[in-house]
């Protein structure tokens, strides 16, 4: 009996895993293809996420529901391309580039910010409408990769003078030191040039940095010596005259200076040394002391009482008598026109002393006269037309030939005779 219920029990138990069997396998059947169909029906998109690209299957509708799908924020700054309304379709490409807040400095003036997606900090300038110079610095570099929180710096060029030695030009530079522009554009100063400043001075806009070129330069220059003048006492010649002995011949010195230059010009000149290259001849001259001493003139003497009373007597108060050589006996009586001119003992150059030695300034009212010895010897006793009675007592430079020179006792009666051509008689 029991084994009858145990066949009963095995036989209700394996139709039960029939029935079960039937049952499951239709299910997993439907769960299967309800899968594959599900799958199925899902889109191939290509996302680029920064730069990154990755192979997705979606059911999203749009490139927004694709990004939520993802899990990516995004922000109105960040790149999306297509648009997030977009639909999405099998093949379709989204990309979705993240915003980078970057900070920019201008002239290390207050920061500027901007949210972009752009990944040089050339483009990032240009985005932020930021012109740029060929001589502005900025760092990092323009081709520099920006990471996340990146900062810029823009210095901004400014345009100043260089005046070096002659020339002039502008330049265009960042802040910076004289020092570090000249080492910039390779200008040598030399041993003695000069820069007008500092060389730490910040260099200013619109201001000028002057160099000074200064060179040292020899100068050997050749002059002439003047030769000395020697006088001497000559006895035998006389007095007021003079006579070279020996004629006077310059030498020749060299002088080397030492001579600054400033931008091509000379500023100051310094004598080094000196050597003498041919030495000087002095001039000798005789200056005659020989003196002719005035005298009153004795009453002329003649053989009959007719030649004395024809020759007027000498007097104390005018005339004087000058001894004179036996030349002068051979102008006795000689009468001819002559160019006669007046001077002063006070005249300009003169001593008052005549080359005989008579003293005009003591003596004021002496009629004398400058001749010309070889035609009016020096002592003769002469009469002037206009002037009267005189005595041959001095010589001139200018009183050559047929010329006189009278003597008067002030200017004004000098300036008052002025030129005059006159007749003047040898009397003795």
């Amino acid at each position: 009996m029991l084994s009858s219920i145990m066949k009963s029990l095995f036989f209700k138990s394996l139709r039960s895993q029939q029935i079960a069997t039937f049952i499951i396998i239709p299910a997993v059947l439907v769960l299967v293809i309800s899968l594959a169909l599900y799958e199925g029906n899902k889109k191939s998109v290509t996302l680029v996420v920064n730069g990154e690209t990755e192979e997705v299957k979606t059911y999203a509708s749009t490139v927004g529901k694709l990004l939520s799908e993802s899990e990516l924020v995004f922000s109105e700054h960040d790149s999306v391309s297509p648009s997030i309304e977009s639909p999405i379709e099998n093949g379709s490409l989204v990309k979705w580039e993240q915003a980078k807040k970057v900070a920019i400095e201008v002239d290390n003036k207050e920061d500027i910010y901007i949210w972009t997606t752009e990944k040089t900090v050339g483009n990032v300038l240009a985005e932020a409408d930021i012109e740029l110079s060929e001589f502005d610095k900025v760092s990092p570099s323009l081709d520099a990769k920006l990471n996340e929180n990146s900062n810029i710096s823009v210095e901004k060029a400014y345009d100043f003078t260089l005046i070096d030695g002659k020339e002039k030009k502008k330049y265009w530079s960042t802040s910076t030191t004289v020092a570090d522009f000249l080492k910039r554009e390779d200008i040598q100063l030399n041993e003695f040039d000069r820069l007008e400043g500092k060389k730490d001075d910040i260099i200013q806009p619109g201001s000028t940095v002057e160099i000074v070129r200064v060179e040292k330069v020899t100068d050997v220059v050749e002059e002439s010596a003047e030769f000395a003048v020697e006088t001497r006492n000559d006895k035998d010649l006389l007095k007021g005259r003079e006579k070279v002995v020996q004629e006077g011949e310059k030498g020749k010195i060299a002088r080397e200076f030492e001579v600054v230059m400033e931008n091509g010009k000379e500023v100051s000149r310094k004598m080094t040394s000196e050597k003498t290259l041919k030495e000087p001849v002095k001039k000798v001259v005789a200056v005659g002391t020989k003196v002719i001493v005035a005298s009153a003139a004795p009453a002329a003497k003649s053989a009959t009482p007719a030649a004395n009373k024809a020759k007027p007597k000498a007097k104390s108060n005018g005339s004087v008598g000058v001894s004179r050589s036996k030349s002068a006996e051979s102008s006795s009586s000689k009468e001819f026109y002559v160019s006669a001119t007046a001077y002063t003992a006070y005249c300009n150059g003169c001593s008052g002393i005549t080359s005989t030695g008579i003293n005009l300034k003591n003596n004021p009212n002496l009629k004398v006269i400058a001749v010309d010895p070889s035609v009016i010897p020096i002592g003769s006793k002469v009469w002037v037309e206009g002037y009267g009675h005189a005595i041959a007592g001095d010589t001139g430079g200018a009183i050559k030939g047929k010329k006189i020179d009278l003597h008067f006792p002030t200017k004004e009666a000098a300036y008052k005779f002025g030129r005059k051509q006159v007749k003047i008689k040898i009397i003795d």
